[in-house]
């Protein structure tokens, strides 16, 4: 089944400093449905920040944040529920296995999701045989796939990733290339930040240089 394609992401005159450093000042953009964004920009002008709170984990100085036509500070838990988030950081714990690590994902989502751990773990394309390590003896490249497994569990409309491709390989970045074409493809929406060129092959692509 598509994604529903009746609602936009609108940020309007974001500001964002941390101590008394701006990081950036009135970022503005609108994500329509089938859209992706980049964000590009040099290490520490604020592509982080801005991700973070696009997900109300950091709170702007300045600027609003619109989901379905609404303020999201009015009606926060509407709008987290449509997000995925995928941190810098794996945001994963390392003495669970792989499919404890989804199946308490998919438990703090209300469960439900349209796959299940096994399925997503699956699709993410991690070896069959690292389902029930511990993460802690995985390599880097196999808990970045355990984070991204995630995006597989819900329907979620809006993905927020943050160097989705830290630490894959060449098959495991072409494959979260095809990802994001396939929830652009159903009306999803992603918001994106990479060090390396995105081939998204003819979805609609936005670009967003900070600094």
């Amino acid at each position: 089944m598509s994604v529903a394609t009746t609602t936009s992401l609108r940020v309007t005159g974001l500001t964002c400093r941390r101590a008394e450093r701006t990081l950036f000042h009135d970022v503005s953009f609108v994500l329509m449905p089938g859209e992706v964004l980049q964000v590009e920009g040099r290490n520490g002008c604020g592509k982080t920040t801005l991700l973070r709170t696009l997900c109300g984990l950091t709170r702007p100085a300045a600027g609003s944040i619109h989901w379905d036509g609404g303020d999201t500070r009015d009606n926060f838990a509407a709008y987290a529920a449509e997000l995925n988030y995928v941190g810098h950081h794996a945001g994963i714990k390392e003495e669970l296995t792989p499919l404890e690590n989804l199946a308490f994902a998919a438990a703090l989502g209300g469960g439900g999701g349209r796959m299940s751990p096994e399925q997503a773990l699956q699709g993410i394309g991690l070896p069959f045989e690292c389902e029930d390590i511990p993460c802690r003896k995985l390599s880097a490249g196999q808990r970045r796939r355990v984070a991204l497994a995630r995006l597989l569990l819900a329907p979620g409309r809006l993905w927020i990733l943050d160097e989705p491709f830290t630490a894959l390989d060449v098959a495991g970045r072409a494959l979260v290339e095809k990802l994001l074409r396939e929830h652009a493809a159903q009306g999803g929406m992603a918001v994106v930040t990479s060090h390396h060129a995105v081939d998204l092959e003819g979805s609609a692509v936005q670009t967003l240089h900070l600094g």
